[in-house]
């Protein structure tokens, strides 16, 4: 089988491991990279044995695949000249800024018959693969992703840089259209929103609660499910799973019967670039899609406005004092 050519633009924090596994995956073949930082570039190629190019445009002419992965500010400009090169293209998540931006790359995607994915990797988890078939119909997910405070992804607020990942995950679980958003949200050590926390209202009459911190001493990304015959926990960086269930024998009073899983070791990068070259190569909708990132991109864009509009009351309130 001919080897998929593959692109990296923008090889720091997480592009250079985009670069060093197109380089090992089977059926991919690492043509090259680029970057601002032509230093950082030559770094990354020279560990690969791959040129590094001047320009998106040249890179763009020499490959099939191709990861974005520049900061957040810039992936929509990127991501845009990249189908409209008619290449396929998976882009760091979030897909965009706004999801006025994530909806006309999806359009784009559509008109150019290319495939368009975005990196939540945290649905490649082990862990979560593992959990997947155990939950139904959550009438209450609460989240929890906290970490320390990092230069890297301050060009857009703790929703965009982290609370994103969650967002994803709650829709993957089908809770169906939003009703109401009610968020709060505070800087600490950047210009934006630092730490933030978002009571989501479905139609459905379910209730996702999340918050993320970038400005944490300890680090956690967690999911905890209510459902009516069940209560499951996931720990996404322990890789542990847990289910409790309501067991009812005859003549007995009901107990709690409790499951642990423990998810394997396979890097959550690697699995969701071999779907996207699957995805890429047979023309089938990736796992992550375009669709599916512009969602989490608008629900985003419902906590960030909730939060102004949180602050506004807030600000208000102070002065009626």
């Amino acid at each position: 089988m001919k080897s998929i050519r593959a692109g990296v633009i923008g090889v720091g924090h997480l592009g250079q491991h985009h670069a060093r596994l197109y380089a090992s995956l089977p059926g991919a073949q690492l043509i090259g990279v680029t970057d601002q930082s032509v230093e950082r570039a030559q770094t990354v190629a020279d560990r690969h044995g791959v040129p590094v190019f001047q320009t998106v445009d040249e890179l763009l002419r020499n490959i099939d695949v191709v990861s974005v992965a520049v900061p957040t500010s810039g992936h929509y400009a990127v991501a845009k000249a990249c189908l409209l090169a008619g290449k396929h293209v998976l882009v760091e998540k979030p897909l965009a800024v706004t999801p006025a931006e994530a909806q006309e790359l999806v359009q784009l995607a559509t008109q150019k018959g290319c495939c368009l994915q975005v990196g939540h990797s945290e649905r490649f988890n082990p862990i979560m693969t593992l959990m997947r078939p155990h939950i139904g119909r959550p009438v209450f997910i609460e989240c929890h992703r906290l970490s320390s405070f990092s230069e890297r992804g301050t060009d857009v607020d703790v929703v965009l840089d982290l609370m994103i990942h969650d967002l994803d995950l709650v829709l993957s679980l089908n809770p169906g259209p939003v009703e109401e958003v009610r968020a709060a949200g505070v800087a600490v050590l950047s210009s934006s929103i630092d730490i933030a926390n978002a009571r989501i209202q479905f139609k459905s009459g379910c209730v996702a609660n999340l918050t993320s911190s970038r400005v944490s001493t300890t680090k956690m990304r967690r999911l905890r499910l209510f459902q009516r015959d069940s209560y499951v926990a996931i720990d996404f960086q322990a890789r542990h799973g847990m289910i409790s269930r309501r067991s009812v024998k005859a003549g007995e009073k009901p107990t709690v019967e409790v499951e642990q899983l423990q998810g394997g070791d396979e890097e959550p990068l690697k699995l969701q670039l071999a779907s996207f070259l699957h995805a890429a190569s047979t023309g089938t909708r990736p796992i992550v899609s375009g669709e599916d990132g512009a969602a989490a991109v608008e629900v985003a864009q419902q906590v960030i406005q909730a939060i102004e509009a949180f602050a506004a009351r807030h600000e208000e309130g102070i002065r009626g004092h």
